[in-house]
């Protein structure tokens, strides 16, 4: 019987783990179509300015070998690269721009995609300690420059991010609904209880994006006054036309005073919530069917018939559910006075509560006491990752409609006599 024929292996292939002979390809043809990228990007410069010679016909513009090599870091490991040097000092003298390369700015270290992992690594749960071996065993052992001490700059540097947005201009867009939400997380952020409340809107445009995040103490009126007050002071000038959240009366009162023309829903999941909470669990399932009969009505006449035959089934039994649901009626229902491709989108916070849903995952896994400064900011980064899903109003071509001021019944638009 023949023996089977040995294979040759070279003791670098004997050492590799499964799937670093794969790895080190891909870098490798990383590093050629990036080398010669740098190559052309140069090329083209110094065609551009080879009409710059000396009295003796010698070009002005020309290379000068190659700066030190670098290892960049990438999504596959490190990638040493050594970037072609221009001497192009003439230029400054006659005050024109320099060579830069546009492909790879002279300090970059890690690509874009890299230092996005680190906040998303972070604001998943993983602490700063463990943050080098967690990027370690993504990018390779060989991943440098993403030690905790520059994961802890990188979280500086989101603190100035978050303080720039808090104080950006938001005149150049109208704001027609806004959902606004309060969570209460175990980080302290001063002396007293305080929870984050969040604001998100939607322009005219039917966009959805993240207007205010803060802190408050209780969601007290005082501490919605303020983010109303501080959203108006930065250009939203004209109230939106609807505002979604729940029974919190801090916020509804504070509303009321900043934009007393905003109209109110409240939130159907909150509410439905609170109404099973005060029945026993036997009854909760057909109950929760009848609350569904309400908001889910084509029409808001049927949907205040099953919002009577509610009370009346159950008042006798449960006085505390039907009080529940009685409380702020009218602004249960407000929703059928605008457009009904809108109403999956303003009948509750869900918009918003995906949001905290990520929120609450990362607080649960903070241990001790954060800063009031590092917590809105850790809130911050998880809701503008959230933002970049959210998805655009359905018929958000009648939002100008709304904007307008025009009347809606039972969702469709009122016909013109």
């Amino acid at each position: 019987m023949e023996k089977p024929k040995n294979r040759t292996t070279t003791p670098e292939m004997q050492v590799q783990k499964p799937g670093g002979v794969l790895e080190e390809l891909a870098r490798e043809g990383a590093r050629r179509l990036l080398a010669q990228a740098l190559e052309a990007e140069v090329a083209e410069f110094m065609e551009k300015h080879q009409e710059k010679t000396d009295a003796e016909g010698r070009r002005l513009v020309v290379r000068n070998g190659y700066l030190p090599a670098r290892q960049l870091v990438t999504g596959i490991g490190p990638v040493e690269i050594r970037q072609p040097r221009v001497d192009d000092r003439v230029l400054e003298a006659d005050s024109q721009e320099r060579y830069s390369s546009k492909i790879l700015p002279r300090y970059m270290r890690r690509i874009a995609s890299v230092d996005n992992l680190v906040p998303i690594l972070y604001l998943k749960g993983i602490s700063t300690g463990d943050m080098s071996e967690a990027l370690e065993s993504i990018l390779g052992p060989d991943a440098s420059g993403l030690s905790a001490t520059n994961i802890v700059r990188l979280k500086a540097q989101w603190e100035q991010d978050y303080q720039m947005w808090s104080v950006r201009d938001l005149s150049e867009k109208r704001w027609v609904y806004i959902w606004v939400d309060g969570i209460h997380v175990n980080v302290r952020l001063d002396e007293q209880a305080s929870c984050i409340l969040m604001v998100m809107g939607a322009d005219s445009t039917g966009k959805k994006e993240l207007l205010a995040v803060s802190d408050g103490y209780r969601e007290s009126k005082v501490s919605w006054r303020e983010i109303l007050l501080d959203l108006k002071r930065r250009g939203m000038r004209e109230g939106p036309k609807l505002a979604v959240g729940d029974g919190a009366l801090g916020f509804w009162a504070a509303l009321r005073e900043v934009f007393p023309d905003c109209r109110e829903q409240r939130c159907w999941v909150h509410k439905t919530a609170n109404v099973l909470d005060k029945m026993p669990k036997c009854v909760q399932s057909k109950a929760k069917g009848m609350l569904h009969q309400m908001w889910q009505a084509p029409t808001k006449h049927k949907a205040l018939a099953a919002h009577e035959h509610f009370l009346v089934s159950w008042r006798e039994k449960y006085p505390k559910a039907v009080e529940c649901l009685e409380t702020d009626m009218e602004e249960l229902f407000t929703f059928y006075e605008f457009p009904a491709s809108h109403w999956v989108h303003i009948r509750t916070t869900n918009p918003i509560e995906s949001t905290y849903a990520t929120v609450r995952l990362r607080t649960k896994k903070t241990k001790g006491c954060g800063s009031r400064v590092a917590t809105l900011t850790m809130v911050f980064k998880l809701a503008m990752e959230a933002q970049k899903s959210w998805r655009r109003l359905m018929g958000h071509e009648k939002i100008l409609l709304v904007m307008a001021d025009k009347r809606f019944i039972d969702g469709e638009l009122e016909a013109v006599a």
